[in-house]
């Protein structure tokens, strides 16, 4: 067997099939002779009973003695015990983020979420992650790149973290299914960025400005009954807005004033209810053969859409700044106000960790506050008529 040189690889004359000369310096280097006369330099090795033979690259990009150095390494490997054509080849058959997220989708997405969480993922997958990290490998993903894609939303400090929740979940799935090693989620470490929290309460004057609104717009019939009926129910009840919106007639029980929620964030509950709601759902039209309390405009659906509404009204009442989920907020701070305790709060708002209702603790310390200043005035009144 010749030594492979660059003018032997080059003399060596096509044939009908292809062949291999291989080199009597270095067993298991040797070039290929294709029919179409290209050349390529190869190693060839076994593992165990198995024949493997890994490309090295092509004649002329490769010079023989530069694959001469890197069959060496690869046979190297092997004595080690390693199979380099087998980690290439697996390496290429590797899952992408891309799959990865379409397996994530169908086994705990579309199983373990609720509808609008499922959405919210999808959404998070489709306009940010996917687009930033799909093509990637799964095993080769590092923490350098998550903190990239974190760093490039930091302008959006709110969405770049709910993505950072996602990628978490997933690549904690990733090591489960065994194409990752555990301990190895590329998220770890990586902070989030500051949330300004959001607290907007209605007033007293502005509760009486948004129900002048809504009843005017009920009189004189300019706007749907259903919409105005839904945030009157948001306002008396407290209740997210999901669970008002998908709210079925079989899960109202006037009889016992409440609604018994099959499913809610927080799972199946029931919302007790004073007298202004049980008295709009008693007055409120059911459709025929429709299942749903706020009904949509086609028949037997429920109204899915209602913000492009709200924003008619808020501008209406001159409340602009507040969104519909602060109608929640304004329930809790109204029941704050009559000095009910956190915990029948949480009770109420259908939290389940102490830590969602403490966000309120501030307000309870008001009607303490007013208390006390009123009992040192007049104390302080009757000190000043002494001294006096």
């Amino acid at each position: 067997m010749p030594k492979i040189t660059k003018r032997l690889v080059e003399a060596a004359e096509p044939r009908d099939k292809d062949y291999i000369i291989c080199d009597d310096d270095l067993a298991g280097f040797a070039v290929r002779i294709l029919p179409s006369g290209r050349r390529s330099y190869i190693a060839q090795y076994r593992i165990g009973n198995r024949y493997r033979r890994m490309s090295l690259g092509a004649h002329g990009v490769l010079t023989p003695e530069k694959a001469r150095r890197m069959a060496f390494k690869v046979l190297a490997a092997v004595k080690d015990g390693e199979d380099p054509a087998g980690e290439r080849s697996r390496a290429r058959k590797a899952c992408t983020v891309k799959e990865l997220a379409k397996r994530f989708d169908e086994e705990h997405i579309s199983v373990r979420l609720k509808p609008g969480t499922a959405r919210e993922y999808r959404r998070n997958l489709r306009r940010f992650i996917l687009p930033a990290l799909g093509r990637l490998k799964v095993a080769e993903v590092t923490r350098a790149d998550i903190a990239k894609f974190h760093h490039d939303l930091r302008h959006i400090p709110y969405q770049a973290n709910r993505n950072l929740e996602v990628i978490s979940k997933m690549f904690v799935l990733a090591e489960m299914w065994g194409m990752r090693p555990d301990g190895s989620n590329p998220r770890l470490h990586i902070k989030k960025y500051p949330e300004e929290k959001r607290e907007r309460y209605l007033n007293q004057e502005e509760l009486s400005s948004l129900g002048s609104v809504l009843s005017e717009a009920e009189q004189i019939g300019v706007e749907d009954i259903y919409a105005i009926s839904a945030i009157r129910l948001l306002i008396f009840t407290g209740c997210r807005l999901n669970e008002i919106m998908t709210l079925k007639w079989a899960e109202v029980d006037l009889d016992n004033s409440c609604l018994r929620l099959s499913d809610s964030k927080t799972g199946a509950r029931v919302v007790h209810l004073g007298s202004p709601a049980l008295n709009l759902l008693d007055n409120l039209k059911r459709q025929p053969n429709n299942p749903w309390v706020i009904c949509g405009k086609i028949p037997g659906t429920y109204r899915k859409e209602i913000q492009k509404f709200w924003q008619r009204i808020r501008n209406r009442a001159g409340i602009n700044d507040v969104r519909i989920h602060d109608l929640r907020h304004s329930f809790a701070s109204n029941a704050v106000a009559q000095g009910m305790s956190l915990p029948m709060i949480g009770k109420l708002l259908g939290h389940t960790q102490v830590q969602t209702t403490a966000r309120y603790a501030h307000l309870a310390a008001d009607p303490v506050k007013a208390a006390a200043d009123a009992i040192s005035s007049n104390i302080a009144e009757h000190l000043n008529a002494d001294a006096a």
